[in-house]
């Protein structure tokens, strides 16, 4: 176990993916050697030990670099429960040493060209363009203020490129008109009504037509998920562009899992051109929890955050990544995930904080079934002020059986309370017991002022939608 990181390394260290100097081989591999025993450092070559708590992320085994994921506990990682949560214990360290705003800032995905090379070399260069020993000298001989200011803005440089420029500042969207029905609906102030229906396991389509006419009329929009629980299904694409032929309106789930940062864009660009105008980014469960064999376990090029960060400024300001113009830029409407029960309501607000500065204009919730947790997680949003910058959708669905009731409690971040269980067992009807306990929650969160809307996520007993809609009052 590394000396500094909490978390043992998964996997091995990265090499260049280009021919090296011998002497550049030399610093590399005594790097390789000190860094990985202090710090299990893969040599991802775009290092971020001073803004991550002296804790190396990439020990995170979806490489995430802006935060934890929707699963994460402070017991252990979800992916592999026999090491922490990396992300907890960055958090966790940079309370304790007052360094929790350094979190705040959207970092980039890694820059490959690189990966397996030295990070130093990133900082003689940029102090060689700031004036060598000269600018040493200078900043020696500056006052502690100023002295830490240089020190930030060096430093600063080396991690937010030209081609990314991250910050901790909010990006609001510029003033314009609704650009999906959606957001014409949360823009008014009125109470938003979506569903999930889960993408068929086939090439048919009359089983998602006949689901997306059951929802027709009575909510705003439909998610469909992407390959949930790492299982092949239909994309979301194609059940988007279905339920537009349909006269219902989507939102594209998009998972980072799945995604290079030219196939996201390549999407975006795609769904824009189809008429789809809302995008819900997710990182995307890990591979491990879908069905054997395995494959690539490593293919995430970017998180959820990086995701927003990346459609906003293609949006906004007409840019792909890579800084060349966009001539037609996409319109869409973009939307985040929350995870209420995931880490703890501060790590989880400071998470969704992040997500609304790098361009989330609505968080859909996952599920909600422990309405005084749930109440902990909007207040801390409150406080960070999230509540007032965008609406709040709270992620509802009934339990078929008290089986799927514990076989939920095994999905990441998603918490069943013990008296709900017990109740549902003591019912000559468990299915029907679910279906009120339901309309309870619903008159619950309804009654919450942050609460803008119900995302109904029914996994696969999308019929039961239009009964909760219409006996709730909804509708």
């Amino acid at each position: 176990m590394p000396g500094f990181t909490p978390a043992r390394r998964w996997q091995q260290a990265y090499y260049p993916f280009k021919n090296r100097t011998v002497g550049e081989k030399i610093v590399e591999a005594g790097e390789r050697v000190w860094k990985g025993a202090l710090f299990g450092c893969r040599m991802c070559g775009n290092c971020l030990l001073q803004e991550t708590a002296l804790i190396c992320p990439m020990e995170c085994p979806k490489g995430l670099r802006n935060g934890p994921c929707g699963g994460s506990t402070p017991e252990h990682c979800y992916v592999d429960e026999t090491r922490p949560c990396v992300w907890f214990k960055i958090y966790e360290r940079a309370e304790k040493y007052g360094r929790l705003d350094y979190l705040m800032e959207v970092l980039p995905p890694l820059d490959w060209d690189k990966v397996g090379t030295s990070p130093q070399e990133d900082g003689w260069t940029n102090l060689a363009k700031h004036g060598g020993l000269k600018a040493v000298a200078r900043y020696l001989r500056s006052t502690p203020a100023m002295r830490k200011e240089k020190w930030e803005r060096f430093f600063k440089e080396i991690r937010q490129p030209d081609w990314w420029q991250g910050d901790a500042l909010p990006h609001p969207a510029p003033e314009h008109a609704p650009v999906s029905q959606l957001e014409k609906v949360l823009s008014a102030g009125r109470f938003a009504i979506t569903a999930e229906v889960a993408p068929p396991l086939s090439a048919a389509t009359d089983d998602l037509v006949k689901k997306l006419n059951l929802l027709k009329g009575l909510v705003d929009a439909v998610n469909f998920t992407d390959n949930p629980s790492s299982t092949p299904r239909m994309s979301s694409l194609a059940c988007s562009l279905t339920a537009l032929q349909q006269g219902v309106e989507p939102v594209l789930q998009i998972a980072a899992r799945d995604r290079t940062r030219m196939g996201l864009q390549g999407e975006v660009l795609g769904a824009s051109a189809l008429g789809i105008r809302n995008i819900l980014c997710i990182t995307g469960d890990h591979p491990r929890l879908g069905p054997g064999p395995n494959g690539r376990m490593d293919i995430w090029d970017v998180d959820a955050i990086q995701m927003m960060w990346i459609i906003r400024r293609m949006r906004d300001e007409g840019q792909f990544l890579d800084c060349r113009e966009i001539k037609c830029a996409p319109q869409v409407f973009i939307g985040a995930a929350g995870s209420p029960n995931a880490s703890t309501p501060l790590i989880q607000a400071m998470r969704e904080e992040k997500k609304v500065n790098a361009g989330a204009q609505f968080i859909q919730t996952n599920l909600v079934y422990d309405l005084d947790g749930f109440k902990q997680y909007l207040e801390a949003l409150e406080r960070r002020e999230v509540t007032q910058r965008v609406p709040i959708l709270a992620g509802l669905s009934p339990i078929r059986s008290v089986k799927a009731a514990y076989a939920m409690r095994q999905v990441p971040g998603v918490v069943i309370p013990d008296h709900i269980i017990r109740r549902m067992e003591a019912s000559p009807d468990p299915k029907e017991e679910s279906v009120q306990i339901t309309l309870e929650l619903i008159e619950g969160v309804k009654s919450l002022p942050s609460v803008r809307g119900i995302h109904f996520m029914a996994v696969g007993w999308e019929s039961i939608v239009p009964r909760l809609i219409q006996e709730s009052g909804l509708r």
